[in-house]
This record gives C-alpha cells, sequence and structure tokens, in this order.
C-alpha cells in the first residue's frame, strides 16, 4: 500500500512539472522581427492573435491578354487576447475592430518575407483611428508576424474561372503599437 501511495504522489507531482513547464501559442515570447518592420517612438499595447481567411478572387492579369491570376481582396478573422478570448475582428480595408465599436485602418509602411515559405508576408502598418474611442483607438502601428498559410492558391485561376473566389485558412499575430 506504501508503495502504491508512492507511486501516486511521484505520478501528481511528474504532471504538476510537466504542466507547469507547458507553455501555449498564445503564452509564447514575441516574435524576433526584422528591423525594418520595428516602429519608431513606439511601444507595443496588444499582443492579437487572428485566425481566418485571406480572400483572394480569379481575375484577368493587367498587361496579359487572355491571362488570370489570384488577387487579393480582404482578411476576414476574429481576433483574440493572448488567453484567447475573443476581443474583435479583422476585415477588408483592412480594419482591426475591437468589441467595444473601436477601429482602425491601416496602411503597408514595409514587409518582409515570411520564414515560412507558404505563409503570407510579415507587415508593418501605419495605423489611424476611424471609429469611437476605445480599446483600439490610440494604436498607431501594426505589425503582423508569425504568419501560417494564407497565400493564394498556386492553381485553379483561369479564363473560365473568372469571378471566383478561394477563402485561404491563415493565422497571424497582430502587435499593435502606440506612442
Amino acid at each position: 500500500m506504501k508503495r502504491a501511495h508512492f507511486f501516486h504522489w511521484s505520478a501528481a507531482f511528474a504532471a504538476l512539472v510537466a504542466a507547469g513547464c507547458a507553455t501555449t501559442a498564445l503564452e509564447a515570447p514575441l516574435a524576433t522581427v526584422p528591423a525594418k518592420l520595428q516602429p519608431a517612438g513606439e511601444t507595443i499595447s496588444h499582443v492579437v492573435p487572428a485566425k481566418g481567411v485571406q480572400i483572394y478572387e480569379c481575375r484577368a492579369k493587367a498587361g496579359a491578354a487572355g491571362q488570370a491570376e489570384w488577387a487579393f481582396v480582404a482578411p476576414e478573422a476574429e481576433l483574440f487576447d493572448r488567453r484567447g478570448v475573443r476581443i474583435g475582428k479583422h476585415y477588408g480595408g483592412p480594419h482591426w475592430e475591437a468589441l467595444d465599436g473601436s477601429k482602425v485602418v491601416a496602411a503597408v509602411r514595409e514587409r518582409a518575407d515570411a520564414p515560412a515559405a507558404d505563409a503570407i508576408p510579415w507587415l508593418l502598418l501605419g495605423a489611424r483611428p476611424v471609429g469611437p474611442a476605445g480599446e483600439f483607438s490610440k494604436v498607431t502601428s501594426i505589425q503582423r508576424v508569425n504568419t501560417v498559410g494564407g497565400i493564394a492558391p498556386r492553381d485553379g485561376c483561369g479564363s473560365a474561372t473568372l469571378g471566383r473566389q478561394a477563402r485561404v485558412a491563415y493565422t497571424a499575430d497582430y502587435y499593435f503599437f502606440s506612442r
């Protein structure tokens, strides 16, 4: 009986140690971001994981008669805090909107290839508020990092499929900065 008791406590202790050492993606340290994607004079205010799709449309290729290509249309994603609680959405514009109605629109300042070849690029975007005061209204820059997936399809776009959309799954972390 004592031996069984010892093994029970040993197993419990091992489980506690393993749990204490485990980290989730939401608790992981911040990514190492290329220097050209660093905003100047700003501090990080939010780490916002996102999960959704990048939407593409098959369109005629400009300047190439009879050819077609996948063109980016918009993102569509849910935004979370680092604990996994939904805090908003990301959509065309591009906009990031908090549940409190505050939102920003942004434009790309810089881009860098993602470390993974099958992932959308990492970005630095300049942001400005376009909604009421709230959670996101003081955001001045956004980094898109830790991207997985989201690149345009490699095939399936031609003259017979013009206008067809593709919704490609992606995840990313958005680092929000403010002055």
